[in-house]
């Protein structure tokens, strides 16, 4: 399984939110590209940069921060936040982004995404399968839909999506621990998936039952910046 650190920008700093809240956010550095050269150094090889104020404004805004990280170090970089056009897409690709995650765009807009997974490539795409009681949520976890998370993610697998994120809105930046049965679910009703575990990690054994599931990967974030796990801890994933 492989361990991938995550850096939130707000307002160009390094932050966390609690249950994807604005208004319960913490600030653990002013300069992302300190926190990302450290995640390298460690031995990680990948990122998970989410602009957090793109998101919220509905449109891209810390691309010069993924351009700056993607510059200046070797890591595989998946990209998310206020990507919700053709524009902003590519200018994550130009930027340095190995990946885009896709969320609120596969409910709201089908038709430009599947364009744009013909024109850049499919397996250049994570969808975004963000969850609450199993089904899909968008907007910034604002708005609940009716999509079972199960049938999402079977419809973009048929489009071609390979890597999927899923976030039990319930459990992120809590450090109470992954959404372990979600994810035991997902595995067994869609085995051939590439699953990507994200919220809740809040020590070394999540991370192992999460591999012990079946996760091809996990997203380790809050965990790391609160001292719960170490990168030296993670080297057994390395």
């Amino acid at each position: 399984m492989q361990i991938i650190p995550a850096i939130d920008i707000l307002n160009g700093k390094c932050v966390r939110l609690s249950k994807g809240d604005f208004e319960q956010k913490k600030v653990y550095n002013e300069n992302p590209l300190e926190v990302a050269l450290q995640f390298e150094d460690a031995g990680l090889e990948r990122l998970h940069l989410v602009d957090l104020d793109g998101a919220k404004a509905g449109e891209l805004r810390n691309w010069k921060v993924l351009e700056k990280i993607a510059g200046k170090t070797n890591l595989v970089i998946d990209f998310s936040g206020g990507i919700n056009n053709r524009k902003s897409v590519t200018i994550g690709f130009d930027s340095g982004a190995a990946f885009i995650a896709i969320g609120s765009v596969a409910v709201k807009n089908e038709s430009d995404l599947s364009g744009w997974l013909i024109e850049f490539g499919a397996d250049r795409f994570i969808l975004g399968a963000d969850v609450s009681n199993e089904v899909i949520v968008v907007r910034g976890w604002t708005e609940v839909t009716d999509i079972s998370v199960f049938d999402h993610i079977k419809k973009y697998k048929a489009k071609g999506i390979k890597q999927f994120l899923s976030t039990d809105i319930s459990k992120d930046g809590l450090l109470e621990g992954p959404s372990f049965q979600l994810y035991k679910k997902i595995k067994s009703e869609i085995p051939e998936i590439s699953l990507i575990a994200s919220g809740g990690i809040s020590n070394l054994n999540d991370i192992e039952e999460l591999e012990n599931i079946g996760c091809e990967a996990a997203i380790v974030g809050k965990a790391i910046y609160e001292n719960r796990v170490s990168l030296a801890d993670l080297k057994k994933w390395v």
